[in-house]
């Protein structure tokens, strides 16, 4: 019995289908190495965008911008448009058909839209007046150029951004984060601009788009502007 058990236990040494120093009988624990970990993701850039496992990260959303003057700016800024905002500023109290159809012309950069904007402008207008004595129908026909200008220049709402309100009054984040709540609410903005502060609206937008877009009457030529000479005075030498 003793050479049998000998023969045995020299097989399971060199059985390969069996760790070393495993033999039944020793009741020693097999040790086994702990799973390997899984790799880590690999990160990287394509095209300057941060990838991860393959998948591109979204990147950060520009800042918004601020509007070159305010709601309340009448007059606009004293600098080589201040010409311009003076007539903005009288066509948005005289005849704002004609500076909502000149902003809507300027916006499209292309002739012809100018009627096209203006003509139901002013229908809207005289309707308005007619029925409730004051013009409290067209903004709800004009305040999609606010939104449209707000959108191709990545301005901020009428009144500042909704993440910086959200930071000094600490409330409303859920809804500042989520991006679809926020322009529904800055969309609520632009309307309730139009609706409560109408001509004011209007200026502002004027003078924020002539001083982005040349009017589309230039068709892109410059415009030579001649001075007439300075006098001159003829002096004796010494």
């Amino acid at each position: 019995m003793g050479a049998a058990d000998d023969a045995n236990h020299r097989h399971e040494e060199a059985s390969p289908l069996l760790p070393p120093g495993g033999g039944g009988g020793g009741g020693k624990k097999l040790h086994q190495s702990p799973p390997p970990s899984p790799p880590e993701a690999a990160k990287c850039c394509a095209d300057g965008v941060p990838v991860v496992m393959g998948e591109p990260l979204g990147a950060p959303a520009p800042p918004r911008e601020s509007w070159n003057s305010g709601v309340l700016s009448c007059l606009g800024r004293n600098d080589e448009f201040c010409s311009s905002d003076v007539e903005v500023c009288l066509l948005g109290s005289i005849a704002p058909c004609v500076l909502y159809g000149s902003n809507v012309e300027r916006f499209a950069a292309r002739p012809g839209t100018f009627a096209n904007s203006c003509l139901p402008y002013t229908g809207l207008y005289m309707l308005g007046n007619a029925l409730f004595g004051w013009n409290c129908i067209a903004p709800w026909f004009s305040h999609h150029t606010r939104t449209a200008i707000r959108r191709r220049y990545n301005l901020e709402a009428s009144f500042g951004s909704f993440e910086a309100f959200t930071k000094q009054c600490g409330c409303c984040h859920g809804l500042v984060e989520d991006e679809g709540n926020r322009e529904h609410l800055e969309v609520a903005c632009d309307l309730a601009t139009h609706y409560f502060c109408h001509p004011c609206a209007l200026c502002q937008e004027g003078r924020e788009l002539r001083r982005r877009v040349p009017h589309p009457g230039f068709n892109g030529r410059s415009v030579l502007v001649m001075t007439p000479p300075k006098e001159q005075t003829m002096g004796r030498g010494m």
